[in-house]
C-alpha cells in the first residue's frame, strides 16, 4: 500500500509540474535543437539507447531539418525551436547549438518542462551558467546531463579506486597536453560554405542570439568556432573534458586564478580564437592544472599526468598508474581493467530520465567546468591572470 500511494503521489508532483513521469522502462520521446554535425552525433548515440523515439529535429539552417526528415522520416521538423518545446509528446531535448545559445536553449528547455541532454562546454558566460543553474535548480525534478562524456568511462572507476588506496599521496599538479595536425590547407575546424547557405534558408536573428547583432555572414555561421562572439576556442572544445575527469574524481572546485598566453601562430584565415595555447590553473585545494595545445603537430595527443607524491596516473587512451618509488618502493605499475560500457554516457541520461540513475555529469560539475573555462578565454583575451570571487561569484 505504502508502494502504491508513494507512486500516486509521483504521478500527481509530475502532473502539477507539467513533468513526464516516465517508468523505468517506458518509451522517451526525444527532440533536438541544433541538427548540425555535432547533433546528428548525439541524435545517433540516443537512437542506439533503448526504448528511445526520435521524434522531432528543430535547426534554423533548412538543409539540416531536411537531413533529418531523411534519417527519421515520421519525424516532425521545426526552423524555430519554440514551436518544438510546444509539443506535449516530447519529453527530452538534445541541445547541441553554438555555445553562445545554449543558455537560451536550455533554460527554454527546462521551462517547457523538457528534459535536457546540453552538449559541452554547459554555459558559455558567468551570467549564463548563473542562469542555468538557477533554471535547474527550480525544475529539480528534470533531469539533466551536461555532455563531458569522458566521466562516463571506466577511467573514473580506476582512478578512484588508486585514489581510494592511497596510492597517489599529495597531488600538487596536473599537467595536460592535447595535440592535432591537419593536412597542409585544411585549416582545424574549417568548415564549407554551401550555395544554400542563404538569408532565405538561414534565420539569421535567430543565430545570433544575444551576441552582437551583425550583418548576415554565411562563413560565420558555417565556421562559428573561429569567432569569440559564438565560440570559446579550443578550451571550450577540448580542454572543457580533459577537465571534466579530473574535475570530478578529485572534486576539484573553481580555479582561483587563471592565465593563458597563445595566438595564431598557424591558421590565418581569419578566425579570432588562437590555435597554440598554453593554460596554468590554481586550484584552492593547492593544485596546479596546466593544459599546453596546439593545432600544428599531433606527435604528443592528448593525455593527463596527476603528479602525485606517491604515484601518477597517466589518462590517454588508457589509463595507468605508475608509482614513485621515493615514496613507495614496492608500488607496481597498474593498468585499469574497468570496462566503459558503448553509449555509456547517453544511456546514462536516459535513466536518469526514467529516475533509476543520477546523471554522470550534473550540473553543478558543468559549472564549475565552465568558470574555468570562461577564466582561460578572459585571461587570454584581455592579456592578465584572471581570479575568481566565490563570494561575488564573479571573475575578477
Amino acid at each position: 500500500m505504502d508502494s502504491r500511494r508513494n507512486f500516486i503521489s509521483k504521478v500527481a508532483t509530475g502532473l502539477a509540474s507539467g513533468v513526464s513521469v516516465l517508468g523505468a522502462n517506458d518509451r522517451v520521446r526525444v527532440g533536438i535543437i541544433g541538427a548540425g554535425a555535432r547533433g546528428m552525433e548525439i541524435v545517433h548515440a540516443a537512437m542506439a539507447a533503448p526504448n528511445v523515439e526520435m521524434t522531432a529535429f528543430s535547426d534554423i539552417y533548412t538543409a539540416r531539418l531536411e537531413a533529418g526528415k531523411q534519417l527519421v522520416p515520421g519525424a516532425k521538423t521545426y526552423l524555430d525551436y519554440r514551436y518544438m518545446l510546444e509539443d506535449k509528446n516530447i519529453d527530452a531535448v538534445l541541445i547541441a547549438t553554438p555555445q553562445h545559445l545554449h543558455c537560451e536553449h536550455f533554460t527554454a528547455a527546462l521551462d517547457a518542462g523538457k528534459h535536457v541532454y546540453q552538449e559541452k562546454t554547459m554555459a558559455f558566460t558567468v551570467d549564463h551558467a548563473k542562469r542555468m543553474r538557477a533554471a535547474h535548480q527550480k525544475h529539480k525534478k528534470l533531469a539533466v546531463t551536461v555532455g563531458h562524456q569522458h566521466v562516463s568511462t571506466g577511467m573514473v572507476e580506476d582512478a578512484r579506486t588508486w585514489m581510494g588506496q592511497n596510492a597517489i599521496g599529495k597531488v600538487t599538479m596536473i599537467a595536460a597536453d592535447m595535440f592535432r595536425n591537419t593536412p597542409a590547407g585544411k585549416p582545424q575546424w574549417s568548415r564549407p560554405v554551401y550555395p544554400d547557405m542563404t538569408p532565405e534558408n538561414i534565420l539569421w536573428n535567430q543565430f545570433q542570439g544575444e551576441g552582437p547583432k551583425r550583418d548576415f555572414d554565411a562563413n560565420r555561421y558555417a565556421n562559428w568556432r573561429f569567432y569569440w562572439d559564438y565560440s570559446g576556442g579550443n578550451v571550450y572544445e577540448n580542454m572543457c573534458h580533459q577537465l571534466s575527469i579530473w574535475y570530478k574524481v578529485l572534486n576539484l572546485q573553481i580555479p582561483k586564478a587563471v592565465t593563458m598566453t597563445g595566438g595564431i601562430y598557424l591558421w590565418k584565415d581569419g578566425r579570432e580564437v588562437p590555435d597554440t595555447m598554453t593554460v596554468s590553473m590554481e586550484h584552492p585545494e593547492d593544485l596546479i592544472f596546466s593544459w599546453i595545445s596546439g593545432f600544428g603537430n599531433g606527435q604528443r595527443g592528448f593525455a593527463e599526468d596527476v603528479l602525485g607524491t606517491d604515484g601518477t596516473i597517466r589518462r590517454a587512451q588508457q589509463i595507468r598508474y605508475l608509482p614513485e618509488k621515493v615514496n613507495r618502493p614496492q608500488g607496481k605499475e597498474m593498468m585499469g581493467l574497468t570496462k566503459t560500457t558503448p553509449n555509456a554516457h547517453m544511456l546514462n541520461f536516459f535513466n536518469a530520465v526514467r529516475g533509476v540513475a543520477e546523471p554522470a555529469c550534473p550540473v553543478e560539475l558543468g559549472f564549475r567546468i565552465s568558470i574555468a573555462c570562461r577564466m582561460a578565454v578572459e585571461s587570454y583575451r584581455e592579456g592578465r591572470t584572471m581570479r575568481w570571487d566565490p563570494v561575488k561569484e564573479e571573475i575578477v
